[in-house]
């Protein structure tokens, strides 16, 4: 694929070390160590690839060694790359190169989780571990890992990797740079409250203003000019993501930086801010880089859509599924507001579990999937609040995350798969832990599924369903007729706003959370968890699991968004993944369970609502009894 470069009309600035190379060519004879210095440090400033080679042993590639360089000279960096196309690991180099060669600087790394942000602080760990990054370990100076913050030196730079929920704790903070990885995900409020004004603030107001003012007495008095000004460094955002949804905010954060660069927008001319946007597909990158197996079996087993965005770096339009993208955005909570995503529930508050239940313990099996639904009963809608799903598990785990859940919220109707989950109830019910705690979850009877005797059916529900013998359960059985009015139903939750998935938990919601007391050490909600989570302590973990639920809610609205709808000749209609999608296999294999509880739990609070509400036909009398005188 052809590359092009456009530098845009933006303001150039000055670059006094511009010839530097030259420079150091014509300089003949001995050097003073001072003067060696500086036009060393001005070198390794100017070469990127050599300074990252002699300092970490690191070889550039050539769109490496771009991007660093434009991280290092530009004040807004925004790159639009394609999945394994080493983000991290280019962010991770210019973290330590700018802290080593502007020191004191404060630079902070955000993702959408804090182990995202510690991926990178980690990979800057492995880098200086090799032996030809001998230098670069002679730099670092301490490091500090606490549960909530991880804190490398370098001399008089620190780099500091935060969780992105403690809204407070960053605004503790006054870095000078900042780098966001997984910008796609990072909430707008979050950016435009929290990031966009440390950009505003400035490390030395005194000082710049004791200089402007003395450079100004010095043109008045013709002895410089206007050009000559000093011109102060501004402090730096360095933004990488996948691309987006063209409806959602990174392209239009996109959309105006490239207004910006090209000048359809006019710059505050004070600021002198200079951007730069990267923009690379996979067939940008380097043969090496790549394993093309990885490229051949992405194109057969996504959608095209979907490899466009995460491969070729291209903002697409909404969702083609049955479930539109958009309508499901709509439909999500916006950060910093109610309810938000929920490790343990309010007593006072009431909750729908849903679940669709998976026996295999392979890790390329269907999820185990499992939601929870915080109930309005003055609207009588639900939203997802939080979300269970893992595969290659033992039976053993599902059981205790069933039970975590019934113990650490306030449940009141249950729906699950009956196929599946009339054996599931069983073990539940017949496991050590429940009976040990007296808990056995009971199901109703009533047959929902009896349309022309629903409303009796509601009343026969009403009258079986008891919370305090937790007669609670509905199986459904997946008819075809059941499946089609059920994907209808959920389709009218999204229109009319009766389903919403819950906002990131974030400042007041975060603290909350993340101090609830949940038996963390014994719940597994992740592949590989014993090797994640080894030296952990449970408050980090903690942490983990609160960001972790937000990823959970994404993955639901991601698995609907791929539904199809398909018709047989008979008339059949199918809900299910493309054919493409339904090929895979692997652990990382597309699936759908988390969008099927979305469809039970759906499907229950209107069964719940319906049966609150059912009132029995009032009898009619026929005989009208009279006076005889």
């Amino acid at each position: 694929m052809a590359m092009s470069w456009s530098e845009g009309k933006q303001k150039k600035r000055k670059n006094e070390w511009k010839d530097i190379n030259n420079t150091i060519l014509d300089t003949k004879g001995f050097l003073e160590e001072k003067e060696a210095k500086m036009l060393l440090y001005q070198f390794l400033r100017q070469n990127t690839t050599f300074a990252v080679d002699l300092m970490s042993g690191v070889k550039l590639f050539p769109f490496q060694h771009m991007a660093v360089k434009s991280m290092m000279e530009s004040d807004y960096f925004l790159g639009i790359w394609s999945r394994g196309m080493s983000k991290s690991f280019s962010t991770a180099i210019f973290a330590f190169l700018d802290a080593i060669l502007n020191q004191g600087v404060e630079i902070g790394i955000l993702s959408k989780s804090f182990r995202q942000a510690k991926m990178i602080f980690r990979k800057i760990e492995d880098i200086a571990a090799k032996p030809e990054a001998k230098f670069l370990a002679q730099c670092i100076t301490k490091k500090s890992k606490q549960n909530d913050q991880w804190t490398l030196e370098l001399g008089r730079s620190r780099i500091h990797a935060l969780p992105l929920g403690d809204g407070e704790k960053l605004r503790g903070f006054r870095f000078q740079r900042i780098i966001i990885d997984e910008m796609l995900l990072m909430p707008e409020r979050i950016y435009n409250e929290v990031i966009v004004p440390f950009l505003s603030v400035v490390e030395n107001p005194t000082e710049r203003e004791d200089l402007y003012n003395a450079e100004t007495a010095m043109i008045e008095k013709g002895k410089m000019s206007e050009e000559d000004r000093h011109q102060w460094p501004n402090n730096k955002l360095i933004m990488l993501s996948s691309a987006s949804y063209k409806f959602e905010y990174l392209y239009k954060l996109y959309e105006t930086f490239e207004h910006l660069i090209e000048g359809r927008i006019p710059e505050d001319k004070e600021s002198g801010a200079k951007r730069v946007v990267m923009q690379f597909s996979y067939d940008c990158a380097p043969k090496q880089l790549y394993d093309q197996n990885l490229v051949n079996q992405a194109k057969a087993s996504m959608s095209q859509s979907q490899f466009d965005r995460e491969f070729g770096a291209t903002f697409t339009d909404d969702s083609s599924g049955y479930f539109k993208i958009s309508r499901m955005s709509s439909c999500t909570i916006a950060d910093g507001e109610e309810p938000a995503i929920e490790v343990a529930g309010n007593p006072s508050d009431k909750y729908i579990l849903s679940f669709d239940p998976s026996w295999a313990e392979s890790e390329s099996s269907d999820d185990f999937a499992m939601h929870v639904f915080k109930l309005s009963d003055e609207t009588q809608t639900g939203t997802l609040v939080h979300s269970y799903a893992l595969s290659g598990s033992r039976l053993k785990d599902h059981i205790f995350y069933f039970y975590y859940l019934m113990t650490n919220f306030n449940i009141v109707a249950i729906c699950g798969d009956y196929n599946g989950g009339v054996q599931f109830l069983n073990a539940v019910n017949e496991s050590e832990l429940f009976k040990k705690n007296k808990l056995k979850i009971n199901t109703l009877t009533a047959d929902f599924d009896n349309v022309e005797n629903y409303k009796d059916n509601l009343i026969k529900g009403k009258q079986e369903y008891n919370l305090s013998t937790q007669t609670i359960c509905h199986l459904q059985k997946p008819t075809s007729a059941w499946i089609r009015r059920a994907n209808e139903h959920l389709q009218a939750c999204f229109d009319h706003k009766k389903i919403w998935f819950a906002a990131r938990a974030t400042n007041d919601n975060y603290h909350s959370q993340k101090s609830k007391k949940i038996p963390i050490d014994n719940l597994k909600f992740l592949r590989n968890a014993d090797v994640i989570f080894e030296k952990q302590s449970s408050s980090a973990k903690m942490i983990d699991f609160v960001e972790h639920q937000y990823d959970m809610i994404n993955l639901t609205k991601s698995e609907c968004a791929l539904i199809q709808i398909t018709t047989s000749p008979q008339g059949t209609q199918t809900f299910d993944l493309p054919q493409n999608l339904k090929r895979q296999t692997g652990p990382d294999k597309a699936r759908k369970d988390s969008y099927s509880a979305l469809v039970l739990g759906a499907w229950m609070i209107k069964l719940y609502y319906d049966m609150q509400h059912a009132k029995a036909a009032e009898s009619v009398q026929t005989f009208v009894p009279m006076f005889i005188k």
